[in-house]
């Protein structure tokens, strides 16, 4: 396996930068504005990530092969489409757009939440492609992955841009891998009495949802057992009343996931150290990456660029 660099973006916990070290890489520059995601990013990483990305210039970041990002999806303000770089300004997608226009990186990874592709009627995604290729990237791929199809029991679809520089590489998505997913995997084996939700907060759930049903909004809380195939999307909200997935229990109210049983629903290792508040530890996983779908992504991208 041949030695790379590569750069973490937005990196928050460091979930696109795990497949990537195991894969052979250096990571030699990462970039994450939380306090609280850079505290835990330090404990696993024994690294600081740089804070504010838009206060970073691009001239001090070190060369490097590959750049993962991300990225939050803030809203275009100009609406009118001009397909250009300027495009972009006041965004989040740009602080990309300027560091792969000075730095020229072999390839990038990019990450975002399934709306990104429809968004705007999909002039915010045409804006950002006719940005990547205005500054030389020319070949681009671009695929919604779900973490389900590659043997994590949540149902988490995100979706991905990869680029390249060289316009003669040929790269493919990973293809949905054939393993039967169950929750009950994912599962500690003795969790705290104080992960089983009231019965005040039971009560409003169910009432909640019976208030929707009847309004046709059909969602209210979502609850599953050991046998359920996959969970639904654990949010960076999870934390607050555990309403997209509780897990169903004998003789009790639901429980909350344990912050250990949502890391290993994103893929993340069970020596990953987890932020010492459960809070913490629910809105840095929900917004994590699904490790698992990174790690073949990667491994195709490194096959791409024969460094495998």
């Amino acid at each position: 396996m041949k030695k790379f660099k590569f750069i973490d973006l937005f990196a928050g916990i460091g979930g696109m930068r795990i497949p990537f070290e195991e894969m052979g890489g250096d990571c030699v520059f990462s970039s994450e504005i939380d306090k609280h995601a850079q505290q835990t990013y330090q404990y696993n990483f024994d690294e600081f990530p740089s804070g504010d990305i838009t206060k970073i210039s691009e001239k001090d970041i070190p060369h490097h092969n590959l750049l993962l990002a991300g990225f939050p999806c803030q809203a275009f303000s100009n609406a009118g489409l001009k397909k250009g770089f300027n495009d972009t300004r006041g965004t989040l997608f740009f602080e990309i757009s300027r560091i792969l226009r000075a730095c020229h990186p072999e390839a990038f990874l990019l990450e975002n939440v399934r709306g990104l592709r429809s968004h705007d009627g999909g002039k915010t995604l045409e804006i950002i492609l006719n940005t990547l290729k205005e500054i030389g990237y020319q070949n681009l791929y671009t695929q919604i992955l779900n973490a389900k199809d590659f043997g994590l029991p949540q149902n988490r679809a995100r979706f991905f841009i990869v680029g390249f520089k060289n316009s003669d590489i040929n790269f493919e998505f990973p293809k949905k891998l054939n393993i039967a997913t169950k929750v009950g995997d994912i599962l500690e084996n003795c969790v705290e009495d104080k992960f089983t939700i009231s019965d005040r907060l039971w009560k409003s759930h169910k009432e909640r949802k019976a208030r929707n049903l009847a309004n046709n909004k059909g969602f209210g809380y979502s609850a599953f057992n050991e046998d359920s195939k996959y969970t639904r999307t654990i949010s960076s909200r999870y934390y607050k009343d555990g309403s997209e997935a509780l897990l169903l229990q004998k003789d009790k109210n639901p429980r909350f996931f344990t912050p250990r049983e949502v890391a290993r629903l994103q893929g993340f290792p069970d020596k990953f150290i987890l932020n010492e508040s459960n809070t913490q530890s629910y809105k840095q996983l929900g917004n994590a990456v699904p490790v698992n779908v990174i790690s073949f992504i990667g491994k195709n991208i490194l096959n791409s660029l024969n460094l495998s």
